[in-house]
């Protein structure tokens, strides 16, 4: 489930659950309604999201690369690194600033406290981060249900 949430001059995305093939279906409405509004700042709230394949990197790209053309910026807020790693694997993950501060444990998506930044600067609230891949082998392995 994704919900899109605004300020005057931010829009937020809250994804819960799966950001994959299954959910492709949702993805052109939901990028038309964000590019609609015209906001400065794409906030992606990944606190929620349990998996991500190349399917839900393509549209968070597609997102990104938008706001880009606008002179917007796509902050990406509580992805893990198993979901920064699908964004490196893809080449596109300079194409976003990520939040290395935000602390997943609150429900709160209040977007107050950031802004877009004048001329291409940094974006208030959010720690600049040199974009990493993590190792492949320290990421956590998903179980896969086994045929009985």
């Amino acid at each position: 489930m994704i919900e899109i949430a605004t300020s005057s001059t931010t829009t937020t995305l809250v994804i819960t659950g799966d950001l994959d093939l299954a959910e492709r279906d949702q993805f052109p409405e939901i990028a038309s309604r964000v590019v609609g509004l015209r906001r400065q700042l794409l906030v992606i709230d990944m606190c929620r999201v349990t998996f991500m394949d190349s399917t839900g990197a393509a549209f968070l790209i597609s997102l990104a690369d938008s706001g880009r053309k606008r002179g917007g910026a796509t902050v990406l807020r509580g992805a893990d690194e198993r979901d920064l790693f699908v964004l490196e694997v893809c080449g596109a993950l300079d194409m976003f600033r990520v939040d290395g501060d935000h602390g997943c444990g609150g429900t709160s998506t209040s977007t107050a406290a950031f802004s877009p930044p004048e001329g291409g600067g940094q974006v208030p609230g959010v720690a600049p981060t040199e974009p990493r891949a993590p190792d492949a082998a320290s990421l956590p392995q998903r179980r896969r249900p086994t045929a009985s």
